[in-house]
């Protein structure tokens, strides 16, 4: 053998009888490298198993700080939405004890900005008027009178609507009466059961102001206009031109489409404010329950001129302000006992606009009147007092007495309805939410909420600035 390698080579050696291997200093060096080897593949295994702990542990980490955020989410939800319960109960009772049932509460005479119950917060979004620059939030009560009846408005006062098309408004006369026969422009079961999705025309009253989305010529454009999330004011994206939903032209006017200026819910009880009975002028013949409140309350002489020159056929009077015009009443006199009179034997009058409340594109719309003669109305409220505005009287002389008999059976001074628009959020300005209510008083007794709408999926209503300010909240 040579010996200059043997010492690296296994080599036999006879021990009692047998053959055994020993190991060479070559060998030793071959397990010791397998055994560093072995100590490797240990390690990068250790090393996966504890970056898959770490990954597994990320994971849930992630998953529980989720769960936290949806829950604090929830609870700040659930926070919105019993402000909102809050509010609803407090506008009843803000309704129910007013001192001047029947009138448009005045706002600055209950909450209805950044009201806070507990950590929640709501805000009863209103509609400016005259007064305001009509781009900033107002906040208040909304009379439902303000605007024109579905089921009463003539088609000339549907038509001279902003926004309202001929063909829609000869619609929502065929919708709402009980014939089979299409008006002019109009359309009947026809043409609804031509559609993909068939179905009649409902020839009966409408039950909601969102029925006309079922009406031909009822599309989201013209209902909603500009104001997509109707909350009368321009947003940025109802004030960008077509870069965001809505369409709309940029001018910084916001068109709040024909919802804005209708309703299903305004009438008053036919009844005086005391609760007893009015005096059908139109049944009086000859007059003598008439005369005899004429005589009390303005003297015996004062009352027999006054049916002296309205002459025997008072049923031919419409209004009770024809009947003051008729008679040569002055404002003071027709203010004493207009309360008192009525031509209607009906238990609720329907659909009469309130002339102290409404805008001028809806009193524009009312027989006798026209943009010019409304915007007199609107500039000449201004100036008069609460009282004064009680009484129909005061429009007299700001119009003829032509334009005031035409338009006297359309107007009121009266609101029993009102919608409150609430939206809230939770204690870090998050969990918003948004309920459209509608409230009658006309029953007495306690108010009743007639409609309620969830408004939460229409977005962000509150404005520019108090969203910028919850945002900021929430991020720090």
């Amino acid at each position: 053998m040579h010996r200059g390698v043997d010492k690296y080579l296994l080599y036999p050696v006879k021990f009692t009888g047998r053959s055994r291997i020993y190991p060479t200093k070559f060998s030793r060096r071959s397990r010791s490298g397998r055994f560093a080897s072995q100590r490797g593949v240990t390690l990068i295994v250790v090393m996966g198993i504890c970056l898959c702990l770490v990954v597994i542990a990320l994971y849930f980490s992630d998953s529980m700080l989720m769960e936290y955020r949806a829950s604090d989410y929830n609870s700040e939800e659930r926070e919105a939405a019993q402000a909102i319960e809050s509010a609803r109960r407090y506008i009843g009772y803000v309704l129910k004890s007013s001192e001047t049932p029947g009138y448009l509460p005045d706002p600055a005479s209950y909450e209805n900005e950044a009201v806070k119950v507990n950590d929640a917060t709501y805000w009863i979004i209103g509609r400016g008027d005259e007064n305001t620059d009509g781009k900033t939030l107002t906040f208040g009560l909304v009379s439902e009178a303000s605007k024109l009846n579905l089921n009463t408005a003539t088609l000339e006062m549907l038509e001279a609507l902003p926004g309202m098309s001929a063909e829609l408004a000869a619609s929502i006369i065929d919708w709402r009466d009980p014939d089979s026969d299409p008006t002019a422009n109009g359309v009947e079961s026809n043409y609804y059961l031509s559609l993909g999705t068939p179905y009649n025309c409902k020839n009966a009253p409408f039950e909601t102001a969102e029925e006309l989305r079922l009406v031909m010529g009822g599309n989201r454009d013209v209902l909603y206009g500009e104001d997509l999330n109707q909350n009368g004011i321009p947003d940025a994206n109802e004030d960008d031109g077509d870069t965001l939903n809505p369409p709309d032209n940029a001018d910084g006017i916001l068109d709040p489409g024909v919802l804005e200026y209708v309703t299903v819910y305004s009438r008053e009880p036919n009844k005086r404010a005391d609760g007893s009975a009015r005096i059908n002028i139109t049944t009086q013949r000859p007059p003598r329950e008439l005369m005899d409140f004429l005589q009390q309350t303005l003297g015996s002489d004062r009352a027999n001129q006054i049916i002296g020159a309205i002459g025997p056929n008072l049923n031919d009077i419409r209004s009770p302000l024809e009947f003051c015009l008729r008679g040569k009443m002055t404002p003071a006199e027709f203010a004493q006992i207009s309360d008192a009179l009525t031509v209607s034997s009906d238990q609720y009058l329907r659909g009469l606009v309130n002339v102290n409340t409404a805008s001028a594109k809806v009193l524009a719309c009312i027989p006798g009147l026209d943009s010019a003669s409304a915007e007199k109305l609107v500039a000449a409220r201004r100036d008069k007092s609460s009282d004064e505005l009680k009484c129909l009287a005061w429009v007299v002389g700001i119009l003829d007495d032509n334009t005031c008999i035409q338009a006297g059976p359309y107007l009121t001074t009266r609101s029993y309805q009102f919608r409150a628009d609430i939206a809230a959020v939770g204690e870090n300005g998050r969990g918003y939410r948004r309920d459209l209510m509608t409230f009658d008083t006309s029953g007495g007794g306690d108010p009743v909420v007639v409609y309620r709408k969830d408004m939460s999926r229409f977005g962000w209503a509150l404005g520019a600035e108090l969203r910028k300010k919850y945002s900021g909240a929430v991020n720090e």
